[in-house]
């Protein structure tokens, strides 16, 4: 083949890749599609009157699943389409690195994660319609995530100290605290209810206070498990995919609004994290940001919080809390560089991990021994995937002998 047959036939392949990524969406739609017909039909036959929201109205919720379904499809397309007309914008306005695990030294551009939060925020307002009774809850929540996509910019620009960004994460969660209205409680576990005497314990504003530091983990938690291509949009869609299924299993639940909401903000967010891995996969062309990590991360808590599961929420995240456990020391204490990536060694291609830079990333190295940096990406993701079937494993197996 001549060089342009070759261009040909890469294009092509590239322009297949991108329509069959962009079936993930419109199949996602087409599972809740139905489950919804199935629970339907399986409760109708045992109960002439339902006291959930999917069983009173299931024709409307089935077109508002068709519309989410398409949204987040157009969402992916339009990410897809106006990434490479951002990046030279980003490379002129000096938002640019260069990724030192490459013998390359070519200007990446960098924020890019600006252009999918965007659309998903575009995404996310068609949707208040649905939703009028839960309206304040809705917009606090786009309050919320417009806020820390916000802070991730500017912290892409500015090169904002971690106090300010920890001090203004708070204050990005606030207005989905003020604007909760589900329940303050606590079921207590079977094995100490007999010696408290009560099963369920009201926390008050206790619960507020942990929903507070639920929202700041999860958006710091994303942003410092990166460093590799991928990495950050890849963990984002596996937990995507991941409080995806759980919103869908629990839709015959007494909780079924909450989670049907959840899945309105979840799927665009996965459609358009979709896109934007599909350039920030390795080789990576473009980096995320923090304008994309703080984002994905509030997008998480705001859709645990709202959807009344942060308890499940937490079993998804099992590697960001080990990442995290892991970075204490040099988080408080231990000198703690710019960038605690693996060593790339030039001649062979491959990442060392570097015992000081205390990362899940170098421990991963370290049990692994070197490796290339595609395959520890896929690796990485992997064990994310695994983690997250303990955490469903842990949910709908093992709880019900403690709740």
């Amino acid at each position: 083949l001549t060089h342009s047959e070759n261009n040909l036939v890469d294009s092509a392949m590239l322009s297949r890749k991108v329509y069959v990524l962009g079936l993930i969406p419109v199949l996602l739609g087409v599972i809740v599609q139905v489950y919804v017909g199935l629970q339907h039909d399986r409760d109708s036959t045992s109960s002439a009157e339902s006291p959930h929201l999917l069983l009173s109205g299931t024709s409307a919720i089935s077109l508002q699943l068709c519309f989410c379904a398409v949204i987040s499809l157009l969402g992916y397309f339009a990410t897809v389409t106006l990434i490479p007309s951002v990046k030279p914008l980003c490379l002129k306005a000096g938002l640019f690195g260069r990724d030192i695990n490459k013998n390359s030294s070519d200007k990446v551009p960098e924020s890019l994660g600006i252009v999918p939060a965007t659309l998903y925020v575009v995404c996310a307002m068609l949707f208040q319609p649905f939703f009028q009774d839960m309206l304040g809850e809705y917009n606090a929540a786009l309050t919320s995530m417009c806020f820390m996509l916000f802070l991730g910019f500017a912290d892409d620009v500015l090169d904002l100290r971690w106090r300010y960004k920890l001090s203004l994460s708070f204050l990005g969660a606030l207005p989905l605290l003020v604007a909760y209205s589900g329940s303050t409680s606590i079921v207590i576990p079977l094995p100490l209810q007999p010696l408290l005497g009560i099963s369920v314990f009201n926390l008050g504003i206790l619960y507020h206070l942990y929903m507070l530091f639920l929202a700041v983990f999860c958006t710091n938690s994303i942003n410092i498990y990166a460093g590799i291509n991928g990495l950050e949009t890849g963990q984002s869609f596996v937990i995507g995919c991941a409080i995806f299924i759980h919103n869908v299993l629990q839709l015959g639940s007494a909780e079924a609004s909450n989670h049907l909401l959840s899945i309105f903000l979840i799927l665009p967010f996965i459609s358009t994290t979709l896109g934007l891995m599909y350039y920030n996969w390795y080789p990576s062309s473009v980096f995320v940001g923090d304008t994309y990590t703080y984002f994905a991360g509030m997008t998480f808590a705001v859709v645990g919080i709202l959807g009344h599961f942060s308890k499940t929420l937490m079993l998804f995240f099992i590697p960001q809390m080990l990442n995290f456990l892991i970075s204490l020391p040099q988080l408080l204490w231990l000198p703690c560089p710019r960038h605690r990536l693996p060593r790339y060694d030039p001649e062979t291609g491959l990442l060392h991990a570097i015992p000081s830079n205390l990362t899940l990333i170098n421990v991963a190295l370290l049990i692994m021994g070197p490796t290339t940096e595609k395959e520890l990406g896929r690796r990485l993701c992997i064990f994310q995937a695994l983690c997250c079937s303990l955490g469903f494993l842990i949910r709908y197996q093992v709880a019900e002998y403690f709740f």
